[in-house]
This record gives C-alpha cells, structure tokens and sequence, in this order.
C-alpha cells in the first residue's frame, strides 16, 4: 500500500491563476509540491518447505572423519565429530556425546566408475592408475576392435560397425594359446633341453618345431642349439646363413661384446628362430664337452630369453651334466613304437635316479608318431603310461614337410602339425616359472 504526503500544502487558489500561464514542463513542475515521501508496506512471505524437501535437507553439522590405517579399504566405521549444539533433522538439538555415528564405508566393487582424484588429492597417483580403461573412450559398438572370423566379420560389416559379436571360437582360441606361449618371463634365461635315450625319433625335429612355435610368437629371442657332441644335423632344419659352430661360438667368445656380433655366428628363420649349429668335422680330435657348452650358455644368457638344447643320445655325457643343471623343464621325445617308448620312459627313471625329479614331474613328452610301428602300437596305452608320470603329453602327427629331413618352413606344415606345435610350446611355458632371481 502506497500514501502520498504533502509536506507543504498550498491552496488550490494560489496557483490556479499561475498554472493557467505556464505552458509545457514548467507548468507541470510548479503544480508539484517541493518535497515527497512514498511508503510502501509488503506483508512478509515465509516459505515453508514440502516434507519430501524437509526429508534430504544437508544441515550443517562439521564432521571429520578418520580412516583406518592400512593399504586395503575394508568395511569399517568411523565417528562423526558434530557441533555441540548442531541441529538435527526434525528440528532436536544433539550434544556431542549423541553425535557420534558408526558410517559404514564400502569399498567399490570391480567394474564400478570411479572418478578420476582431483588435483588436490593427499597422495600423488601411481602410474598403474593411468589404464586404458580410464582414458581411451568407449567405442560405439565395439567390443575389442575388430572381429576376427568370417561371420562376426561379415555381421560387423554389414551392419556398419554397430554389432559386434566378437570373434568366433576358434580365433578366440588361438589367441589364448599366443598369450600362453608369449608368457612373459623375469629373473634371467630360461634353459629347455630336448633329450631321449634313443636316436633317430625325431628329436631334432621337435627342437625344431618347438623353436619356430616360441619364436613365431613371442617377442622376444629364442635360440636352439646343437649340443650333440658328435655331429648333430639342428643347423640343416633351417636356412644356413654362417658356417660357423658352436666350437667358433667358444674360440670367438672373449671377443663378443654385443648382440650383433653373436649375430654372425647364429642362422635366423623366418620365424626368428636363432640356430646354432654343431661341429661338422668329423676329423675333430676334441669333443664338444661339458667346458664347451658352458661358455655357450653363458654367453645365450646374456642376449636371449630361451635356449632351446637339442641333447645327443649319450645320456652320461658331461654335455649332458651341464645341460641339466641349468634346465628349468626338459622335453622328452619318444617314438610310436615299444621300443622307442621304453628308452623314453627309461629317461625318466635316469633323471629321477640322479636327483632331477622334479624334472620328470614337470616334464612335457613329445610323442612322435611319424616314426615307423607307430600303427602297430596301441598310442592311448602309451600316453596312458606317460601320464602317470610326467605333466603332459602331446602328439606330433606325421608331415611332408617334416619327413624329407630338409629345411622346415613353419608356414608350410599341415595345420593340425602346427596346432601341435604350439600346443608343444604353450606347455612348455606353462611350465617354467615366470619370476625368479637371475
């Protein structure tokens, strides 16, 4: 409500004549009064919350909390120090005894958001928190890139990357298999001997696939060696790139300083498959020995991951002494026939005769089947005795490639002899252990 009060009144007489006489802004600026005061009353509004706001109100109450020590958040409680006379909802007044409140505090649970800290966190964040799940974004439809398999390939195409149903099984098997054999290894080289009793079952032909099968995969190096201490044939399984032999590796070592130059004594397959071979003169009046092939390990450990030992067939050779000291598993290779089965399991009761049981334990055996009476034998008897006895077992099935006793081309075995292969390999890796002081 609004009054208007004149301080000054005049009669209505006194400028009636005046106004009359005056035209425009100065006739309206004499009929106002010199002086004016407006007052305006509001009744006062008070706003009264609904019960549903009432019920979330924040109130101000200082708390501080105290967290267990410790690296892990577990479940626990801590105590909320509140204003003496803080109020509380509902409008009661609490003193500080009353104030104190058990708050669960639960730690998240995997695959919950969480955001990233502030800058002004406590403690500096460590670089494992800077993961790609937390800084690449999400793609629309996606679900690990690319599908790999015809129909999920031909699914993801056709609906313009929108649906993505993964790879199909068997791509999805093969990348679990690369992943066991790209084991990742820590704490020094990692030494696997390839040895049996007998020749002529096919022990430089699982050397060699086994090699091509880590090599192919893994990142880094992996070499095979020839130690057999008469004339072994490792070197013509791959594409000579040297004529040099594990007895020029031994003369040459003081003088190897680096990788490149071990490089010029070592052929490389396509699959990157380091080989070292052994001595081809038959004229040589000194042996390789057990000296011999301590060097060359010493020197594979400083610039490869795995050393691969294709053993020869003399058991109680020094060369043989030396190669299972430093062995972290052994393969044993045996042949399809009864014969060639019991010198390979007669391997076993050696090792385990002359301290290296937990070799056998953890031993894998190549079963070769391409070896002559292979059909003659009952093969599920066999695998049956060995797996009494050692971790496991595979089958190597005959091929082509293999058979010629020439070059082998990884690329160019049958599929199921490359699966066998790398199946080989991944239990190999499986078995060695993946840290350990160097």
């Amino acid at each position: 409500m609004a009054r208007l009060r004149s301080e000054e009144p005049r009669a209505a007489d006194e400028f009636g004549g005046a106004a009359s006489e005056v035209d425009g802004d100065e006739g309206l600026a004499a009929q106002l009064p010199e002086s004016l005061t407006v007052s305006v009353e509001l009744p006062t509004t008070v706003h009264e919350p609904a019960d549903d706001e009432a019920a979330v109100t924040l109130h101000d109450v200082a708390i501080t909390p105290v967290l267990p020590h410790g690296d892990d958040l577990a479940t626990t409680s801590i105590h909320l120090d509140a204003d003496e006379h803080a109020e509380l909802p509902g409008g009661d007044e609490t003193d500080a005894d009353s104030a104190e409140q058990a708050v669960a505090i639960v730690p998240p649970l995997p695959g919950d958001d969480i955001a990233a800290p502030s800058g002004d966190a406590a403690s500096p964040e460590s670089a494992s928190m800077l993961t790609a799940e937390r800084l690449l974004h999400e793609k629309s439809g996606a679900r690990g890139g690319v599908p790999e398999g015809f129909w999920p390939h031909l699914v993801y195409q056709a609906s313009f990357h929108q649906i993505n149903l993964g790879d199909s099984p068997a791509v999805r098997e093969r990348k679990q298999l690369d992943a066991r054999i790209a084991k990742r290894l820590e704490g020094g080289t990692r030494f696997v001997p390839v040895l049996t009793r007998k020749g002529g079952v096919g022990k430089t032909t699982i050397t060699t696939i086994l090699g091509m099968a880590l090599a192919d995969v893994r990142e880094d190096r992996v070499i095979a060696v020839d130690a057999n201490p008469d004339r072994g044939t490792l070197s013509e399984r791959v594409n000579k790139q040297t004529r040099s032999t594990v007895r020029d590796l031994v003369t040459h070592a003081p003088s190897i300083r680096d990788f490149s130059e071990l490089s010029t004594h070592v052929s490389r397959d396509e699959t990157r498959l380091d080989v070292l071979a052994s001595d081809t003169d038959p004229l040589l009046s000194e042996a390789f020995d057990e000296d011999d092939y301590n060097v060359v390990a010493d020197i594979a450990a400083r610039y490869y991951s795995l050393v691969l030992t294709d053993c020869g067939t003399g058991i109680v050779h020094s060369v043989m002494r030396a190669t299972l000291q430093r062995a972290d598993a052994v393969v044993i290779v045996s042949g399809g026939s009864v014969d060639e089965a019991r010198l390979a399991s007669e391997t076993l009761t050696w090792l385990e005769a002359n301290g290296y049981g937990d070799l056998v334990k953890n031993a894998i055996v190549a079963l070769n089947t391409a070896t002559q009476g292979t059909n003659l034998v009952k093969l599920d008897e066999i695998e049956a005795h060995f797996r009494s006895r050692v971790r496991e077992i595979v089958r190597i099935p005959y091929d082509p490639e293999l058979a010629a006793g020439s070059v082998v081309r990884f690329s160019a075995l049958q599929k199921f002899t490359r699966d066998s292969a790398r199946e080989l390999a991944a239990l190999v890796m499986d078995g060695l252990p993946a840290r350990r002081s160097a």
